[in-house]
């Protein structure tokens, strides 16, 4: 288990905001872009619907809803002000908001949100069970989540050229592009830490939620969580 100290955490993530989104791209070689909208496709956000992304970063998932639904009402938090600040460019000539919050305790009354996504950031959970179950509770009964997150391929092949990029060419290149030393260094071991797609389904499904589904993107390179909330 490696350690997830908010606090030290927002501050890794506020230091490598100004290049953030840049190595988002090189490092991904574009393919986020894909992997964010297949997300919100299956969000499926409805025009007057209100939705949340947690941990929203410079704000791409919230734009992402904007775009495929500009007629949806969309808030993004994210405890690292940086990154917040670096996405106020995008969104100033849309109705989203974006707001300093922490993932474990919402600000939000319950069922308030139609919708929640989270991309890439539930791994940065110091507890992903209260994570989940803040999502979980302000969600409207009957809401839907979509939840991105890294995942390992299950193809011995694919796993071994994943690791070795993950493990030693990630890390030199983050570290080159942003100057800080430790944030691509904590990314793959965040990501080996985390618990694979039988574990990952069973504890949405503990945490409240329904109908649960782990898809893998690009050979399982990323995984595609979605469920919602009973209605009853």
């Amino acid at each position: 288990m490696i350690e997830k100290d908010a606090a030290k955490i927002g501050r890794m993530f506020s230091d490598i905001a100004p290049r953030y989104d840049l190595l988002n791209r090189l490092l991904s070689m574009g393919i986020d872009r894909r992997w964010r909208a297949a997300a919100i496709r299956k969000l499926a956000p409805r025009a007057g619907g209100v939705y949340l992304d947690v941990a929203t970063g410079t704000g791409d998932v919230a734009m992402e809803i904007f775009r495929q639904n500009p007629e949806a009402k969309v808030v993004g938090i994210d405890f690292a002000h940086q990154m917040l600040v670096m996405g106020l460019p995008k969104i100033k000539s849309t109705a989203i908001r974006l707001g300093r919050g922490d993932a474990l305790n919402l600000p939000f009354r319950g069922g308030t949100f139609d919708g929640a996504t989270c991309a890439y950031g539930i791994r940065n959970f110091a507890d992903l069970h209260k994570g989940l179950r803040e999502i979980n509770r302000v969600l409207k009964p009957g809401g839907s989540i979509a939840i991105l997150e890294f995942t390992t391929p299950p193809n011995a092949f694919m796993r071994g050229l994943y690791l070795f990029y993950f493990t030693r060419l990630l890390p030199f290149i983050g570290r080159l592009v942003s100057g800080h030393p430790e944030a691509y260094t904590y990314l793959p071991l965040s990501v080996m830490d985390f618990p694979a797609e039988t574990r990952l389904k069973e504890i949405f499904e503990e945490c409240g939620f329904v109908d649960v589904t782990v898809a893998p993107l690009t050979f399982g390179i990323s995984g595609l969580v979605t469920g919602r909330k009973p209605v009853r």
